[in-house]
């Protein structure tokens, strides 16, 4: 393969915009750290431990809410899909992509949302982008959170529609800049339940009444609050009662549900349509059988999952107000989710707080900008349902002596 300044004539190297970032990471890893997003699980012995570096590691930092990856008949169905129907579909769902495992779990998300219409994509990133473009076109407005994700963000830049966003979780900001749109004109409200960095929750009873006071449709992004918010563990649309005036939600199986995958429910008679006209569907491989056997095995399970959902919220107050007993700067001033976000002040401190911890045997993720709001650098831990008391108290004893060796708490 030729450098990108072979030839007669000198080319244009097209990554040489990224060379401040690739300074930046190799002076820190100069000092002596380890390479935060670079950690490699050797083996994953249970949703809460793996072994890393030959350590048994306490894992904070996998989104596995519910802890449904080592769920005996989670694998026990995607063993039995696996013999059934092989290791892969090979094609789109419209083509050659549908099997049987495809429609039992768009059936399983039919009856864990109460919904008419579901419908599966290969992830919840494509669910996002797919949703998105093929809601709001040409003409239309798309009216987002400042902090939304990548995924809801990308999928506004695939489609042609015009882009509005307003102040995180502001209710009054959302109410005028709505109200200085055209009122004829097609209006997509993109929110989400659960923020993923700093793990605070969108007021949508307050921001459904406003949309829908403007004649805009409503998209609720439920990946972090799916499977512990609301009496069935919908989301915080459930809990928030605006069920019945969101029009869209979209969801991951990588979180709660404990594999891979995206999906969007719906009662909006119209909603088949999407499966002709929606590219990320149209035009990407389906999962495998296997893979959606689990999704529709965990879905089904946590229908009746009241108990694990109480203990996570248990867990997510224990170390919230542990955390801040010992001096650390966190996300939200109460536990409004099963993520907390850990504040500190730069990359460096970041980065030597969570070495630390990986040393002392707890992995939890490093996040900066773009991923973070501008200027932020945090630790962001997120529990899980099997996290037991004592691996609760473990944690919190970690934080305290990695804290205190970095300086980040007196």
């Amino acid at each position: 393969m030729p450098s990108p300044s072979c030839g007669a004539e000198t080319v244009a190297d097209l990554l040489s915009k990224f060379d401040p970032l690739i300074a930046e990471r190799e002076a820190l890893l100069a000092t002596g750290v380890r390479d935060p997003y670079a950690i490699v699980m050797d083996k994953v012995l249970s949703p809460t431990e793996a072994m890393i570096n030959g350590r048994k590691t306490i894992l904070l930092g996998t989104y596995n809410y519910m802890g449904m990856t080592f769920d005996p008949d989670v694998i026990a169905a995607g063993k039995q899909a696996l013999d059934e129907f092989g290791s892969g579909t090979t094609g789109s769902r419209v083509l050659n992509g549908t099997y049987q495992g495809h429609k039992a779990c768009e059936d399983a998300l039919k009856e864990f949302y109460g919904t008419e219409h579901a419908i599966v994509f290969s992830t919840g990133y494509q669910a996002n982008l797919g949703m998105i473009s093929t809601l709001a076109g040409k003409g239309d407005y798309i009216i987002l959170d400042a902090d939304s994700h990548a995924s809801i963000y990308d999928g506004c830049w695939l489609g042609d529609a015009e882009i509005v966003r307003f102040r995180h979780n502001s209710v009054e900001d959302l109410d005028k800049r709505l109200g200085r749109l055209p009122a004829e004109a097609g209006k997509l409200v993109v929110l989400e339940g659960v923020y993923s960095m700093m793990g605070d929750i969108a007021p949508l009873q307050e921001m459904v009444a406003v949309s829908k006071k403007h004649g805009a449709m409503i998209l609720v992004d439920e990946a972090h609050g799916m499977g512990f918010f609301g009496e069935h563990g919908r989301g915080v649309f459930e809990e928030a009662g605006v069920e019945a005036d969101v029009d869209f939600v979209v969801g991951t199986f990588s979180k709660s549900v404990g594999t891979v995958g995206g999906f969007c429910v719906s009662n909006h008679p119209k909603f088949e349509v999407l499966r002709l006209v929606c590219r990320p569907y149209v035009f990407t491989a389906s999962l495998p059988p296997s893979v959606v056997a689990t999704a529709a095995t965990s879905i089904r399970k946590l229908m009746h999952a009241g108990d694990k959902r109480a203990h996570l919220w248990k867990n997510s107050r224990r170390l919230h107000q542990g955390l801040r007993d010992m001096g650390y700067k966190l996300g939200t001033e109460t536990a409004q989710s099963a993520i907390i976000a850990v504040i500190l002040t730069d990359m460096a401190q970041a980065v030597a707080l969570w070495q630390g911890l990986l040393e002392a045997g707890l992995y939890v993720n490093t996040a900066r900008p773009p991923a973070t709001p501008a200027g932020m650098f945090l630790l962001r831990c997120s529990l899980c349902a099997e996290h037991s008391d004592e691996q609760v108290e473990q944690i919190l004893g970690m934080f305290e002596s990695a804290g205190r060796a970095t300086g980040v708490i007196p």
